[in-house]
């Protein structure tokens, strides 16, 4: 796998076969030595709206011009932060963060963004009595590439109109404000839309503030050895492949769970589900493990949750937090800042979910060639209208935890010295990986507290 695929890739074959190698074997034989229905509970309820927003034809089937927000807090707000998850993530990544802070900052309302693609999911397995065979054994809608062609074109540019739809109206006409922010690939969105000319004007004019949360553009990825390859001959190359109907980004298939784009965050959010259902009953999905990645010592959902997120049994910390650990009877045990019930409430979903299951190859291209942050001949040549990042005029929030060894912020400082910020607020939390700031519990979670505090000097 190349570097400009492993920065969003929540598991991958290096990664897997790293696992595999460091003798997860040995770990399910440590466990040695140290219910009730599967319909859906009431506490999977949704509680706060999901909105659809009409948007321009893109192509696809029946349903997909369209984009939802996933809206957290008082409707009336006079502020509005709108969300962007990163690659593969989806709206359910930020709910349990901004229902903290919308309790610490009275007065803001938190819109997470779903892109299109979501409308392409085929959700009604959790709607049965049992999704594992729904989904395991094949009985769901998938969407091939065959069928898929129309993706070959939706890129950071269709991605950016959308968020434009909504951003509009979060805005309300100008009666509220509009801070934009993401997390990881989508910080690098946001930081995109502050810099984009729509049609003359630029992002920024519509923005209070624009907040990055362990990613962003100029290098922010590079501390995590994951620098996006922009020669020439290599946008060229994967132009061809799209071209030649590589239309999804296929790095999750690497896992092992499934050959299809969508496999692995199938397998992810079920892991969820159960967790959250009936956390200390006998895994159902222990049994679906691939063999390297299998303990021969029977777990419990909430533990088989905790082995797939958990940074304790080597996996990247761009695909981790700190959560806990197996107990004696192969149970969870929480001893981190992440409580595995936290990780289990998002995964959970059903709608919306903190996964993409269809991510285009061209977005991650797009977005690869942000990086660059500029008006080159490049951007030019992939229709990325970069055209404004020396005229930012909002005030910037950046958060790096661990993952970025440092780059984060220091990108963050590039964007400010070439533009015209007028104050920047940037915090480090070395005791973080990379999905901590997402579920952490309210007390421990360093990113939603700063981000709190700049959201909260802005209203």
């Amino acid at each position: 796998m190349t570097s400009f695929v492993t920065r969003r890739t929540l598991l991958g074959g290096v990664a897997a076969g790293a696992v595999a190698s460091a003798g997860l074997s040995g770990t399910a034989n440590a466990l040695a030595g140290r219910g009730r229905s599967t319909g859906e509970p009431s506490s999977l309820a949704q509680p706060e709206p999901y909105v659809a927003f009409p948007t321009s034809p893109g192509g696809g089937p029946v349903g997909s011009d369209q984009v939802h927000t996933l809206q957290i807090g008082d409707p009336t707000a006079g502020t509005v932060l709108v969300l962007v998850p990163g690659q593969f993530g989806a709206a359910n990544d930020f709910r349990l963060l901004a229902r903290d802070l919308v309790a610490a900052v009275p007065g803001v309302q938190v819109w997470s963004f779903d892109r299109r693609e979501e409308n392409l999911v085929d959700r009604a397995g959790f709607a049965t009595a049992d999704p594992l065979t729904y989904y395991l054994d094949d009985h769901y809608r998938t969407q091939t590439p065959a069928a898929s062609g129309f993706l070959a074109n939706w890129g950071l540019p269709r991605v950016l109109s959308d968020l434009r739809t909504v951003v509009k109206a979060a805005s309300c006409g100008g009666r509220r404000k509009v801070i934009l922010g993401g997390h990881s690939w989508g910080a690098t969105t946001a930081a995109a839309y502050a810099a984009w000319d729509f049609d003359g004007e630029p992002g920024y004019r519509s923005l209070a503030g624009l907040a990055l949360i362990d990613g962003g553009v100029l290098g922010a990825f590079d501390g995590a050895g994951e620098a996006p390859d922009n020669s020439p001959e290599r946008i060229r190359q994967r132009l061809a492949a799209i071209s030649g109907g590589a239309v999804f980004d296929m790095s999750l298939a690497a896992v092992g769970v499934g050959t299809r784009s969508e496999s692995t965050q199938i397998f992810y959010q079920l892991a969820g589900w159960y967790a959250h259902l009936d956390p200390h009953a006998k895994s159902v999905l222990q049994p679906r493990l691939p063999d390297a990645l299998r303990p021969s010592t029977t777990i419990t959902n909430a533990a088989l949750l905790g082995l797939l997120v958990d940074e304790s049994f080597g996996w990247p910390n761009n695909i981790t937090v700190h959560s806990g650990e197996f107990s004696t009877s192969g149970d969870w045990t929480d001893t981190g800042i992440t409580p595995i019930s936290r990780v289990a409430t998002a995964y959970a979903g059903p709608v919306p979910t903190v996964w993409q299951w269809y991510w285009p190859a061209r977005l991650s291209l797009d977005l690869d060639a942000t990086d660059l942050y500029a008006d080159t001949d490049i951007t030019r040549s992939l229709g990325l209208r970069l055209q404004h990042a020396a005229g930012i005029d909002t005030p910037l929030y950046a958060f790096q935890s661990s993952y970025p060894k440092g780059t984060v912020v220091t990108a963050a400082q590039k964007l400010a010295a070439q533009s015209r910020v007028p104050y920047t607020s940037f915090k480090t939390d070395e005791g973080m990986n990379h999905l901590d700031p997402l579920f952490a519990e309210t007390s421990k979670n360093t990113a939603m507290q700063s981000l709190s505090a700049f959201v909260k000097r802005l209203i």
